[in-house]
């Protein structure tokens, strides 16, 4: 099963666990809109997309009806814990409202990351409402001062990353069809609805800690258990090392 496999390889606690599968994150994960097979190598795209999600699950913020982009922003760096879960492993925050000078111009990214296992830096652009195709120049910018500015020469290039309330996904493509930075766009929920016909097609918390357990006792009769230690939860639901439940790679 795709979430015991998940589980195993990234340390999941059973709260950790339970959101994934509440989110729905294998229907979720390398769903975003990107032009990365234009502009990265096929590894380096392959990966990128894989990475990226959507849409992402905010459901851990508690923002009224007419929130600003700022508001946003100051939640998720509040809540940054949380943040770095829902984006997954190997995400490390820079900072946010990065500041970028530009032909003697001030510039301000309002999050950056650095994906240790991409090697590349993440710019995430916040938005409050549906995408538009301006959206995509201005991060195409972003991206181009990143890596003139920042990157070091052994980094991957750097991605660009859109965050909306909603979007059209035919308009997203045909935005992001011609740049030739690798930048992405999602759309991101402050609620976490799952449909009911989705419910009941999803192992329950029981079945998976079963299905782990069973793993668990195979790898140790043939003797890889060691390999594993300090990562596989226990008949508790807890893992043995709580600090994997935010581990980078």
């Amino acid at each position: 099963m795709w979430y015991v496999q998940q589980t195993i390889q990234h340390g999941w606690s059973r709260n950790i666990l339970v959101h994934q599968i509440e989110s729905k994150l294998y229907h979720r994960q390398g769903k975003a809109t990107t032009n990365f097979n234009r502009t990265l190598p096929q590894a380096q795209s392959e990966l990128a997309q894989q990475l990226l999600k959507d849409p992402y699950t905010f459901d851990f913020l508690n923002l009224g009806e007419d929130f600003l982009e700022r508001d946003l922003e100051r939640a998720l760096i509040k809540h940054i814990r949380d943040f770095l879960i829902e984006l997954g492993v190997g995400f490390a925050f820079v900072g946010s409202q990065y500041h970028l000078e530009v032909g003697g111009e001030d510039f301000y990214i309002d999050l950056l990351f650095y994906h240790l296992r991409l090697r590349c830096y993440v710019v995430i652009d916040l938005k409050v409402e549906e995408f538009k195709p301006k959206y995509s120049g201005k991060m195409n910018f972003y991206v181009s001062a990143v890596d003139d500015l920042l990157r070091h020469p052994d980094d991957q290039p750097t991605i660009g990353m859109i965050l909306c309330k909603s979007k059209n996904k035919v308009i997203a493509e045909y935005s992001l069809r011609d740049m030739h930075k690798p930048i992405g766009v999602s759309v991101y929920q402050l609620k976490d609805i799952l449909p009911e016909a989705l419910q009941g097609n999803l192992p329950t918390i029981e079945q998976l800690e079963a299905e782990l357990e069973t793993i668990t006792k195979i790898e140790l009769g043939l003797g890889l258990g060691a390999k594993f230690e300090g990562k596989i939860i226990d008949p508790l639901g807890e893992t043995v090392d709580e600090q994997n439940e935010i581990k980078q790679d």
